[in-house]
């Protein structure tokens, strides 16, 4: 399987350029696109002096990480795509080439790399269990994922109107309903630096308004009200813990409610969302079990 290793940045050319020599050194060689969303630090300038082999795609304005991770999968010419943030970077050279090793069944459609955080708690995070099971599991992070470029191009991508944060979790639900699992990985960690240019604000506002959208997009109904005022009463819980954090939450509420009626009710399968919501729950599953729970009859594997 052929690798392509996507990067969307914006103004973090030194933590960019950790992420780049990460993703130079892998074993297998993989193609490495960058997209360079309307960045005015130097960005380019630096990938065109020290990294001449990346493919760079430079955009002049700022469209955000979901535009541009979809217009990275339509440009890529791997099989799987390997999604990292900029702020990342490859632990080991051996992850890209461990990773396509996770992909054992062609219904994979994605894996969640482990991947750990050094400037928090270090912990390892979407590890696999061990390494004779293969473990599905609901989710992948944005920062630590490959997944099958081909799946993804005929799911169209991630929603656009989401505009920032929780695409994972609306595509891999997705992905479920047409068949397709997400694996836990196996491979060496990526470390993901988180950058202090974060704009918190942004991710509370943006973060609260899309889990009111996730409801109402893809669960069905009659559950669709159910999940609705839970996803709710978790918003006000936050607003309540972090009363700092209120303004953005509140007001990402509000705009989650007010997009409603512009917005498309695409539903998953029953016998899908409540799969999800077990796999949200227990926690990671053997794919033995999760395939007596959504068998291949009732997958969709010609999209």
């Amino acid at each position: 399987m052929s690798a392509t290793v996507v990067i969307t940045t914006r103004n973090r050319k030194e933590e960019l350029h950790v992420a780049l020599r990460s993703a130079f050194a892998q074993t297998v060689q993989p193609e490495v696109l960058v997209i360079d969303d309307g960045s005015t630090d130097g960005t380019a300038d630096m990938m065109r002096a020290e990294f001449p082999e990346a493919v760079l795609h430079r955009c002049e304005e700022s469209r955000g990480l979901i535009v541009r991770r979809n217009e990275g999968a339509r440009l890529t010419k791997g099989e799987v795509i390997f999604s990292i943030d900029d702020d990342a970077a490859f632990s080991t050279p051996h992850v890209v080439e461990q990773t396509l090793r996770d992909f054992v069944d062609p219904r994979i459609g994605a894996i969640a790399i482990p991947y750990l955080e050094p400037r928090k708690d270090n912990h390892l995070l979407q590890k696999s269990p061990d390494r004779e099971s293969v473990w599905i599991t609901d989710r992948f992070i944005g920062t630590a994922h490959a997944l099958r470029r081909d799946i993804f191009l005929k799911l169209g991508g991630y929603r656009e109107h989401l505009v920032h944060q929780g695409e994972e979790s609306d595509f891999c639900i997705r992905m479920l309903d047409a068949g397709y699992f997400v694996r836990l990985g196996n491979a060496d960690p990526i470390h993901h630096f988180e950058s202090p240019k974060r704009d918190f604000r942004r991710m509370d506002y943006y973060g609260h308004r899309n889990l009111i959208l996730f409801a109402w997009c893809n669960v069905p109904s009659p559950r669709m009200l159910v999940h609705l005022a839970a996803t709710t009463l978790n918003c006000t819980r936050s607003v309540l813990r972090q009363p700092s954090h209120a303004p953005a939450i509140v007001r990402g509420m509000c705009a989650g409610y007010a997009r409603l009626i512009n917005t498309k009710r695409e539903p998953v399968r029953p016998v899908s969302y409540r799969l999800y919501r077990r796999l949200r729950k227990s926690g990671a599953t053997p794919m033995r079990e999760v395939e007596r729970l959504l068998p291949a009859s009732a997958a969709i594997h010609e999209l």
